[in-house]
């Protein structure tokens, strides 16, 4: 959390009336495929928009309302709507960021204003509109609308509810972080349910690399160490890899084309660098034959049905265990359990 006073009374469980923790499930013949003791799957495609990153848009853009209207708490700023109205948020995103963000200005009734790389699915920019936000299209990559969403933000179009940023203490970011944090507390209390409470690995899927970044650092004392958490990218758009290799975020050339939309970035968030270097993660990037097939492999044995940015996990992990050289490499073994997140629902 942030150490502003309004961070201390924020629940953020308290965002939904509704609110439960998503299933945790074991999956004991992907166990057996993959030749460990455990596997567990976290399914955040029952999470209110369908998708993890509820967790952090909404509450970082309330966040951000909050600040700006001077309210204390989120009933607090649910009461003052005439002053909110004066406000819009503004973000990029590949679609789930978006939708976030735009649930939190229609939730406070504020603007709100979404900067999508053209290529994203029409039906994502659908569901981003139909909460009253405006979709502006990009041509370019994720990293061109993190420029047009910056530029409209220093222009004083709107707050800026960036998920990634160059600067390591960007508090927005530390807020998008901190609502990612609700998935780590219940995993917490989940994992006594199979077994001790440990993991040996988790295998974790990234974009910028926030999600990731709060694994490693709310699970840091249930994994093994070292590189018991391992970032899962698509090989056309690892820039995470890329900034750990180099130690810091540095932009990767390429069109980022892959079918794992949500993880189409090429510039890795210092935010969610700094706690990832910090807990010695480790990094595998996988192909597009690898992400379509995960999809298919979660579900033939017994996960919940995902999209390839949803199953990216599984897929290095199915990478990781290819052979023996690989397994020992990771420090895989038949007595390892595995932690993976299906981050959203499928898109149809």
């Amino acid at each position: 959390m942030n150490a502003d006073t309004a961070a201390a009374h924020w629940n953020i469980a308290e965002l939904w009336d509704d609110y439960r923790p998503t299933p945790l499930i074991a999956l004991p013949a992907l166990a057996r495929r993959t030749g460990v003791a455990q596997v567990l799957v976290k399914c955040e495609g029952e999470r209110p928009l369908g998708n993890f990153k509820a967790l952090g848009g909404m509450y970082a853009g309330l966040r951000a309302l909050a600040r700006a209207i001077g309210a204390a708490s989120l009933q607090e700023l649910e009461t003052r709507r005439r002053a909110v109205r004066a406000y819009r948020l503004i973000c990029a995103s590949d679609g789930n960021h978006g939708l976030a963000v735009a649930a939190a200005a229609a939730r406070a009734g504020a603007g709100a204003t979404v900067y999508l790389p053209a290529d994203v699915d029409a039906s994502r920019a659908r569901r981003i509109a139909r909460l009253g936000a405006e979709v502006v299209r990009v041509y370019g990559t994720y990293d061109d609308a993190v420029d047009a969403a910056q530029v409209a933000a220093a222009r004083g179009d709107g707050l800026l509810i960036a998920d990634t940023s160059e600067d390591p203490d960007d508090p927005v970011v530390r807020d998008v972080m901190a609502g990612y944090g609700l998935l780590v507390d219940e995993l917490r209390a989940q994992l006594h349910e199979h077994g001790d409470g440990r993991i040996s690995h988790a295998f974790v899927q990234a974009g910028v690399g926030g999600l990731a970044a709060a694994m490693a650092q709310g699970l840091h004392d249930r994994l093994a160490q070292p590189a018991g958490l391992v970032v899962v990218e698509p090989e056309a758009a690892a820039c995470v890899a890329h900034a750990l290799s180099q130690g810091a975020p540095s932009r990767i050339p390429g069109d980022l084309r892959t079918s794992a939309e949500m993880l189409s970035c090429g510039l890795a968030s210092a935010p969610a660098l700094r706690v990832l270097r910090g807990h010695g993660a480790a990094a595998i990037a996988v192909d597009e034959s690898a992400l379509v097939n995960a999809i298919a492999c979660l579900h033939e044995h017994g996960g919940p049905r995902t999209s390839s940015s949803g199953a990216a996990g599984l897929a290095g992990l199915l990478q990781a265990t290819v052979d023996d050289r690989t397994r020992s490499a990771h420090g895989l073994s038949a007595a390892s359990t595995i932690l993976l997140i299906a981050t959203e629902q499928p898109r149809d």
